[in-house]
């Protein structure tokens, strides 16, 4: 059997720009989309390059066990040796920040102080012990800044827990944060493919936390503004040219560490220069319109990554 690229996923809009990218390059590919279904765990898996892009965000799509399904697969696929592209350690950061702060704080990495607690009462004690005026409560598993809220008094946080709109995690893990407040409203996000630096995207924040970069979000999320028009001549999201931090080696090898291939690490400066990194990415996304301005385009990237594993993969077969 010919060796192809599979792509496990479980979300279609956020998966047809890199399969444009594949047919583009003439590469052969097979989605698997693990919202659901069944394999036997005897069976031999087929031969090529495995390539996870399962989010944190499933559950808002209804998807609520697409990560754990994806990790039974995942695990069937590291098992026989297949090449797999963003892993079961992987996975495991995408579905959980606690995961990723340990992981980032591991290889020297500043994060945002950070406490986790279950149930109500023990937020509020989080926030408490946390004993700063200003913090933010967010989501352990998430996506798309999903549960992420601003408070500046535990006043507030407790009509928040005691009201109608309390958004309870879907692993039941809020996280009570240090909120950092940047000089000027913008985060930057660093996208690396196969483990290097590719490109980043300073992204405006003055419309709030909602930060997803696809442009599917325009149509299923509308307060994630990716493709909407914007009040001024700045775009939400815009690729910086001229960029390159000392730290960017630093999360190379995070991610190496961690066996991830392909990720977006989100970070912010405070007021005294301060960087923390605050999430860890591994669905990524890009924005077109910013691609477009700058002349980046990272699906084709990633296709002609995935193309270069295959190629390695059938030439050690031939």
């Amino acid at each position: 059997m010919t060796a192809k690229i599979f792509v496990l996923h479980e979300h279609n809009e956020w998966t047809v720009h890199l399969q444009n990218r594949l047919k583009e390059l003439s590469l052969p590919y097979e989605l698997w989309h693990l919202d659901e279904g069944h394999f036997d765990l005897s069976s031999q898996p087929p031969e090529g390059v495995f390539y996870s892009r399962i989010s944190a965000s499933s559950h808002t799509r209804g998807h609520r066990f697409a990560p754990e399904y994806a990790e039974a697969v995942l695990a069937w696929l590291e098992r026989h040796g297949r090449t797999v592209i963003n892993g079961s350690r992987a996975l495991r950061l995408e579905v959980s920040k606690v995961n990723q702060y340990m992981a980032l704080n591991e290889s020297g990495i500043a994060t945002p102080k950070t406490l986790a607690a279950v149930g109500r009462e023990n937020i509020v004690r989080a926030a408490e012990e946390l004993g700063m005026a200003s913090f933010i409560t967010k989501h352990n598993r998430a996506g798309k800044g999903q549960g992420v809220q601003l408070f500046h008094s535990i006043e507030a946080l407790q009509g928040y827990l005691n009201g109608p709109n309390f958004d309870e995690p879907v692993d039941g893990i809020t996280l009570i944060q240090q909120y950092i407040q940047a000089p000027t409203p913008h985060i930057i996000r660093h996208e690396f493919i196969d483990g290097n630096f590719f490109y980043a995207v300073k992204v405006d924040t003055s419309e709030g936390f909602e930060l997803c970069p696809a442009d599917a979000c325009s149509v299923e999320d509308l307060f994630c503004p990716t493709e909407a028009e914007q009040d001024g001549p700045k775009a939400k999201f815009e690729i910086l040219t001229d960029y390159h931090p000392d730290f960017i080696e630093q999360y190379e090898t995070f991610l190496r560490a961690n066996r991830i291939q392909v990720a977006g690490i989100e970070a912010i400066q405070d007021a005294a220069g301060m960087i923390y990194a605050y999430d860890v990415n591994t669905n990524t996304n890009y924005n077109s319109d910013a691609e477009a301005a700058a002349g980046h385009f990272g699906m084709l990237q990633l296709a002609q990554y995935l193309g270069n594993e295959l190629g390695q993969l059938e030439t050690k077969s031939a």
